[in-house]
C-alpha cells in the first residue's frame, strides 16, 4: 500500500489517498475531487476540471499518467 496526497495529484489539499497500484490512487482522487466540488469546495474545482481535462487531451494527459504512475512507484511502501 502506497500514499499520495491530493496535492502530489494537481489538488489543493493534503488528503492522503491509498491504494495498492497508481490507479487506484488516481482513481480515489477522482472520487475526491467530485465529492468535494458537489458538497461546495471551490478549492478543487480546478483541479476536477484539470482532471477531466486531462482525458480530453490524451498525449499531455497521457504524459501527466505516466509521471504520476513514476512518482507512485518511487514511493515507500506504507
Amino acid at each position: 500500500m502506497k500514499t499520495m496526497t491530493c496535492k502530489q495529484l494537481g489538488g489543493p489539499c493534503d488528503l492522503e489517498l491509498r491504494g495498492e497500484k497508481a490507479d487506484e490512487v488516481i482513481q480515489a482522487q477522482d472520487r475526491h475531487l467530485k465529492e468535494a466540488v458537489a458538497n461546495g469546495d471551490a478549492t478543487h474545482e480546478s483541479a476536477l476540471k484539470d482532471m477531466q481535462g486531462r482525458w480530453k487531451k490524451p498525449i499531455s494527459g497521457l504524459g501527466w499518467y505516466r509521471a504520476t504512475k513514476k512518482a507512485f512507484k518511487e514511493l515507500p511502501e506504507d
